[in-house]
């Protein structure tokens, strides 16, 4: 079975290095505009809930039937969404947090052990559900944080969770071998869908 995971475009949030979190965020016109499409057409992909994300499957995968996951969304970053590290370098809360290496949970939001467990049911509910219709691919189009959370429980070799993140619109492709531990996914390559990845060649192999 093959899982690809891939980031959303890129949005004014990014761009001001803001947390975007659960907040509904769209893409920027310059973030529609560097999304590639990809040289295939799986039957289903499915998002998170938030636009940025529902909109970045639209680009990479035209034509597709998609299905919308809430749990597939972001970390709830709580009180520190819409601001970026410098508007709250003198927020004790922040620095708290910041100091307990981002684990303890945002003031009105998630922990990362909250959200990082989430992802994970998520992730084992879409396999199953993936392979239970018959299909041996699956595509999940989300966020940065859900690709760190996801791959640090399922990926080999193993990384610690800010070692996978990636830039907008990229992604991994990972092959699982069905009947086997879901924690034992395979790393088959890193994924490209903008203009930086056409212009060095790389293409999304199946």
């Amino acid at each position: 079975m093959l899982i690809y995971i891939i980031r959303h475009g890129e949005t004014e949030y990014n761009k001001e290095k803001r947390y975007q979190g659960q907040t509904d965020i769209p893409l920027s016109a310059e973030g529609r505009l560097k999304i590639r499409s990809a040289n295939f057409r799986p039957e289903t992909v499915y998002t998170s809930t938030l636009t940025r994300a529902v909109e970045s499957a639209r680009l990479i995968f035209p034509g597709s039937n998609y299905i919308q996951v809430d749990d597939l969304k972001e970390m709830n970053f709580g009180k520190f969404e819409g601001k970026n590290h410098i508007e709250m370098e003198n927020d004790p809360d922040y620095r708290a947090w910041v100091d307990s290496n981002c684990e303890t949970p945002c003031p009105g939001g998630e922990s990362r052990e909250e959200f990082s467990e989430r992802i994970f049911n998520c992730i084992k509910e879409l396999v199953k559900r993936t392979l239970d219709n018959g299909n041996h691919t699956l595509v999940i189009v989300a966020h940065g944080g859900t690709m760190m959370a996801a791959m640090e429980k399922i990926a080999l070799p193993r990384k610690a969770y800010h070692d996978w993140l990636t830039g907008n619109a990229e992604g991994y492709l990972l092959e699982y071998t069905e009947g086997t531990d879901i924690t034992e996914c395979k790393v088959r390559e890193k994924l490209y869908f903008h203009e930086k990845g056409a212009e060095l060649g790389y293409t999304v192999m199946v």
